[in-house]
């Protein structure tokens, strides 16, 4: 309908019932569960939670993938120090591998240089998500994420409409606007029947070499209090690390030390009752 909102918790039509709008994945491919990580705003280290869960789950004995779907900023294939292109054979796509096994999808993999800007609009960068998911081959792949832009637009709807979602993740870090940006990230994984799995606030402290007394660089942690107000389990602090930059600026993100998202990590394992 042309007034849809999306919002289908107060649709009196309920066509979601009538409508699948999700799409099938290429003959012969198998993704178990798809974990869309989110933000409000960018530059909150979302795709650095990305690819440090998809490294755990690998390093755990799963098959992990990511596909890329921050179409205008990709930045998954440096982390992880890929820098050959996709391959194809004229029907399907082939996912770059890192080094311990991660599959990865992403626009920087088919862009004949990776300095190329991507000048789309919204439906055509919908449309390419869209084709990350149904003409790659993925290779049995028990946990996908998904990268996404940050906000609330066409490439977010579109994930949550063609993939079938299993949970989200919610990315933040600790600035007063916070409350208000992980509220339209919730209220969107709620509009759409997603579970949000839990919230990472990025950036939370700086921890002294010397001392180790930690300091609130961008004021205090407000992740506990956002997560009880929304119902939502799982919290996470990272740090900010200068190692850990130097490493994902190195393509070493797999080397990233993941222990604060063991219980994220932990979660995924289990199930523990969030999947559909």
């Amino acid at each position: 309908m042309s007034d849809c909102n999306h919002d289908c918790s107060s649709c009196g039509q309920k066509c979601s019932e009538a409508t699948d709008f999700r799409k099938q994945l290429h003959e012969g491919s198998s993704v178990k569960k798809v974990i869309a990580v989110v933000s409000g705003k960018g530059g909150v280290g979302k795709s650095l939670v990305t690819c440090m869960l998809a490294s755990e789950m690998q390093r755990r004995g799963y098959r992990a993938a990511v596909l890329d779907a921050d179409i205008t900023g990709p930045s998954v294939p440096r982390s992880f120090g890929i820098k050959e292109h996709a391959t194809g054979n004229g029907e399907v796509l082939f996912p770059a591998y890192t080094r311990n096994g991660t599959q990865i999808m992403s626009i920087n993999l088919i862009l004949d240089n990776e300095n190329q800007p991507v000048v789309w609009r919204g439906p055509v960068i919908a449309g390419a998500v869209t084709q990350f998911w149904t003409d790659v081959f993925w290779d049995n792949v028990d946990f996908m994420f998904v990268d996404m832009p940050p906000g609330t637009g066409d490439v977010p709807l579109t994930v949550f409409q063609s993939l079938p979602v299993d949970g989200v993740v919610i990315v933040t870090s600790p600035q007063d606007l916070v409350k208000m940006i992980v509220e339209k990230a919730v209220n969107m994984a709620n509009m759409m029947n997603i579970p949000v799995l839990g919230i990472v606030e990025n950036m939370s402290y700086f921890k002294c070499p010397d001392c180790g007394k930690e300091y609130a660089i961008f004021g205090e942690s407000k992740v506990v209090a956002i997560a009880e107000e929304f119902g939502i389990n799982n919290t996470a602090r990272l740090p900010i690390d200068p190692a850990v930059s130097a490493l994902v600026d190195a393509g070493n993100v797999e080397e990233v030390n993941g222990e604060q998202l063991a219980a994220f990590a932990d979660d995924l394992e289990r199930g523990c009752g969030l999947w559909h």
